[in-house]
């Protein structure tokens, strides 16, 4: 693994994190974080769905063509 994060890392991340946001704004940026890896997700399925959707339907349009 060329990233190996330990624990203190991790605790002077969030400290800097602290500083340059506040403490205010750190729920909004963990939902915001939150849902933009969600919405990723579903985009990476729904292309992955589109795609196996789209190959089959061509084979069965070339199948009949072919016939």
């Amino acid at each position: 693994m060329p990233f190996r994060i330990g624990a203190t890392e991790l605790i002077i991340i969030l400290v800097i994190v602290l500083v340059i946001f506040g403490v205010g704004r750190l729920p909004e940026i963990g939902g915001a974080l939150g849902k933009s890896i969600k919405n990723f997700k579903k985009g990476v399925t729904d292309k992955d769905e589109v795609v196996n959707t789209t190959s089959k339907t061509e084979t069965k349009s070339e199948s009949k063509a072919n016939s």
